[in-house]
């Protein structure tokens, strides 16, 4: 597939610089075709029977597949979930976390972890987002390292694998702004968050949690999908892998969009998508200040980025601020352009 080919697969794409993806991915023809395809089977012959089950069934065991080569995982190391925060919360919960437990993360945190990291009842340490102060955080009473491997703030890109060797500590990452957007390996960490809806370009509501070892991680937040057999009591035997994480029901035709997006990735995706936020770096810095980074995520700094991003709205370029920092994030993806590129320079320095 060509670059011409596979940009034609994205309707928004012929008015719109689509520069979010960080945020969500433009949707392609053939991934609203395949949830519009399963939500009108649904209207005319409901969701009901062995049949469609089992179809359900099948589908999350083939997505789960998908999932996991995206990031050289085994499919039994896959959970389905609806967000990285849903496998943050997975992770967190099933560790068991009390108040003499310090969990050490950074400073440019999206909610998505922080939240779930407070809810966990550990200690929280916030050090700055580099390996240095990570490093320096440590105590003998770290029992976990939850981090961003692209930080959402600024695209700069922690070595998380690097982390995990030095410290021998376990590492959650979130992986947000990483997975689909740059290559991605589960080795070397303990827990990777995947979402479907951002650089995946997938519906809503979908993502995975790769776990290197299920069986070590306690399964706190049982579903009716992470369940091999039950009692009436409630005592379970949990689904052999990470689908004892399954944290329940992600519809049909959301899975199946998915599943369509995932396989419409060309060959060539990180290669592109890395040369183009090097472009796009390349344009903006004699008019701007560009935060240093190293991912597909381009940040600059502007006295008034809520304005910026509405005046680039309004010229059809699609970014977004990261409030309270003064920065406004560009996404450059597989399907972005030169013309893309191009037009937010111009409406920028216009």
């Amino acid at each position: 597939m060509t670059f011409e080919e596979a940009r034609a697969l994205f309707p928004v794409l012929e008015h719109v610089a689509y520069l979010n993806a960080g945020t969500f991915g433009p949707l392609a023809r053939p991934t609203a075709e395949a949830v519009a395809a399963q939500e009108e089977q649904n209207l005319l012959q409901g969701r009901l029977g062995r049949v469609y089950f089992e179809r359900l069934l099948a589908v999350r065991e083939e997505l789960r597949a998908q999932l996991a080569g995206l990031v050289g995982a085994e499919p039994a190391q896959v959970a389905l979930t609806g967000s990285t925060t849903d496998g943050c919360n997975i992770v967190l919960a099933g560790l068991g976390l009390g108040p003499e437990d310090e969990v050490i993360t950074t400073s440019e945190e999206h909610f998505g972890l922080l939240g779930p990291l407070w809810a966990s009842g550990a200690h929280v340490v916030v050090a700055a987002p580099t390996p240095e102060a990570i490093l320096a955080a440590v105590t003998p009473r770290t029992r976990l390292i939850a981090v961003s491997q692209v930080l959402w703030t600024s695209g700069q890109m922690l070595p998380v694998r690097e982390l995990r060797e030095q410290t021998g500590i376990p590492l959650l990452v979130d992986g947000a702004q990483s997975v689909g957007a740059i290559p991605v390996e589960l080795a070397g960490v303990d827990y990777l968050t995947i979402s479907g809806q951002k650089w995946l370009c997938g519906p809503d509501g979908t993502g995975g949690l790769a776990v290197a070892e299920p069986e070590s991680l306690r399964v706190a937040r049982p579903s009716y999908f992470s369940q091999a057999a039950y009692e009436h009591t409630g005592e379970f035997e949990p689904k052999a892998g990470a689908a004892r994480f399954d944290p329940g029901t992600v519809p049909l035709a959301s899975l199946l969009g998915l599943q369509a997006a995932v396989g419409l990735r060309p060959e060539w995706a990180f290669e592109r998508a890395g040369e183009l936020a090097a472009r796009c770096r390349e344009l903006l810095e004699p008019h701007v200040e560009v935060v240093p980074g190293d991912a597909t995520l381009v940040a600059f700094r502007a006295d008034d980025s809520a304005a910026v991003v509405e005046r680039l709205a309004e010229a059809d370029v699609s970014v977004r601020e990261i409030p309270g920092t003064g920065l406004v994030r560009v996404s450059c993806g597989w399907w972005t352009s030169e013309d893309d590129l191009t037009r937010l320079v111009a409406d920028v320095t216009g």
